[in-house]
C-alpha cells in the first residue's frame, strides 16, 4: 500500500521506500569511506592533546612543589642566621654572669640552638635533594612536552590535509543525504538510522547474495526471497534485524 511523506507530500510505494533506503545507505556508506580515510587521526590528536594537557598540570605542579622548596630552603637559612646571633648573644652574656645558675641556663640555650643549626641544615640538605629532584623531573617532563607538542602539530597538520581533501566530498554528500531523507517517512527512517547505529558495518540495508542476507550471511528461505523480489511490503533479515531489498531494485547485477 503507498504512503505519503510529509516532506514531500507525494506518495511513495515500497518500491521507492526502499530505493530511498537503498540510495541513503550508498550515500552513507560513501561518507563513512571518507571518515575511514581519515583513520585514527582523530583519537590519536584527541590523546596527544590529552597527554599535553596532563604534562603540562604536573608541569605547573612541579613549579610549584619547587618554588615551595626555595621558599622553605630561605626559611631555614634565616632559622640559622637567628640561631646564631642568638648563640653569640649568649655568649656575650655569660661572660658578665652573676652565678652559676645564670651560666648553665645560657650554656643550655646555647646549645638548643646549635641543635636547631644542626637540624635546619639537616632539613636544607633534604630539601636540596628534593629540589634537585624536582628540577630533573621538570627537565624530563619539560621534554616530554616539548616532544608530544611537536607531534600532534604534526598529527594536526596531517589531519588538517586530509579533512581538507574531503571537506567538500563529505559536505556534498551530506546535503544530498538530507534531500534523500526528506522523502523517507519518519517512522521509517528512525528505524533505518536505529539499525544501522547497531550494525558493525554500518549496513541497514542489503540486497540478497547467494541466498543468503548481505549483511549477516544468514540463509535467507524461498518465500522470504520471493516476498523481497515482489516488493510489496518491508522485508528485514529475521537474523540480524537488517531491510532486505532485491539486488536487481538495489542496481547489482
Amino acid at each position: 500500500m503507498a504512503t505519503k511523506t510529509k516532506a514531500e507530500g507525494v506518495e511513495l510505494t515500497v518500491e521507492e521506500k526502499l530505493k530511498a533506503l537503498w540510495d541513503l545507505q550508498s550515500i552513507l556508506s560513501e561518507i563513512d569511506r571518507i571518515k575511514t580515510l581519515r583513520g585514527e587521526l582523530p583519537l590519536e590528536v584527541q590523546d596527544l592533546e590529552d597527554e599535553v594537557a596532563g604534562l603540562e598540570t604536573r608541569i605547573q605542579n612541579i613549579k610549584n612543589e619547587v618554588t615551595d622548596l626555595k621558599n622553605s630552603l630561605a626559611t631555614k637559612k634565616q632559622e640559622i642566621v637567628a640561631a646564631k646571633e642568638l648563640i653569640e648573644k649568649y655568649t656575650t652574656q655569660q661572660e658578665n654572669v652573676r652565678n652559676n645558675k645564670e651560666y648553665d641556663f645560657l650554656s643550655k640555650e646555647i646549645e638548643f640552638q646549635n641543635l636547631e643549626i644542626e637540624l635546619c641544615e639537616k632539613r636544607i640538605k633534604e630539601f636540596t635533594s628534593m629540589s634537585k629532584t624536582k628540577t630533573d623531573d621538570y627537565d624530563r617532563s619539560k621534554k616530554q612536552l616539548d616532544d608530544r607538542l611537536a607531534d600532534l602539530e604534526s598529527k594536526k597538520a596531517e589531519l588538517d590535509d586530509i579533512v581538507m581533501e574531503t571537506k567538500q566530498d563529505e559536505e556534498r554528500l551530506r546535503e544530498k543525504a538530507k534531500k534523500v531523507e526528506s522523502t523517507v517517512e519518519p517512522r521509517l527512517l528512525t528505524a533505518f538510522k536505529r539499525i544501522r547505529k547497531g550494525a558493525r558495518n554500518g549496513l541497514a540495508i542489503v540486497y540478497i547474495q547467494r541466498d543468503a542476507c548481505g549483511g549477516c550471511f544468514n540463509k535467507i528461505p524461498a518465500q522470504r526471497q520471493l516476498d523481497v523480489k515482489l516488493r510489496k511490503k518491508i522485508i528485514v533479515c529475521e537474523y540480524c534485524g537488517r531491510l532486505l531489498i532485491d539486488p536487481e531494485l538495489a542496481g547489482v547485477e
